[in-house]
């Protein structure tokens, strides 16, 4: 993650009127869910609110999508409704990144979200998100990979077509301009 991960009021009380914004906009995403509750658990977790803050600057859009029974986390992913713009013509990985010969990217989808200090949506968490509204009709987004997959130099990524989710695979190594990937956080 970066040094700095603390936001300034000003960055801090605007993304917070984002959220709530969005929070209040979307609310089928969240149902029975007070937004009260989740700011105060965004206030007391300021390096929580600076991963937040860098899924909005790159596109992602987050928002409430749920919350563990278990632990009573709040469960943010990025609803932007394709594969954030910020985020895109990345590979999987630093292996699939070091792989590369020539024409490299600037660095892989797990890197950065390691940077940003979030996760990539596994198959189970972006089908729950797709059944939230339609999203990646244009895109695709890199998909947490299962380490079998992964160890024969695969990786997968989804989207919706055609009125369904689908699931795909592609070399890690691989990039494209309208893939890109979805990131989730627990607060």
């Amino acid at each position: 993650m970066a040094k700095d991960m603390k936001l300034d009021a000003a960055r801090r009380d605007d993304l917070l009127d984002k959220l709530e914004a969005r929070f209040a906009k979307h609310a089928k995403r969240h149902e029975g869910l007070d937004w009260a509750a989740v700011r105060k658990r965004l206030e007391a977790a300021p390096d929580k609110l600076w991963s937040l803050s860098e899924m909005e600057r790159t596109g992602g859009e987050p928002d409430v999508t749920g919350r563990d029974a278990a632990t009573g986390e709040f469960l943010f992913c990025d609803c932007s409704p394709e594969s954030p713009a910020g985020r895109r013509s990345l590979c999987y990985d630093r292996a699939a990144l070091e792989s590369r010969k020539e024409h490299k990217p600037a660095t892989s989808a797990m890197d950065l979200a390691a940077e940003m200090g979030a996760e990539l949506l596994d198959e189970a968490l972006y089908a729950r998100l797709q059944a939230l509204g339609e999203f990646d009709l244009k895109t695709s987004s890199w998909l947490l990979t299962p380490p079998e997959v992964r160890k024969l130099g695969g990786a997968i990524f989804g989207d919706r077509r055609y009125g369904r989710v689908f699931t795909y695979h592609n070399g890690a190594d691989s990039y494209y301009g309208a893939r890109g990937f979805r990131a989730s956080l627990k607060i």
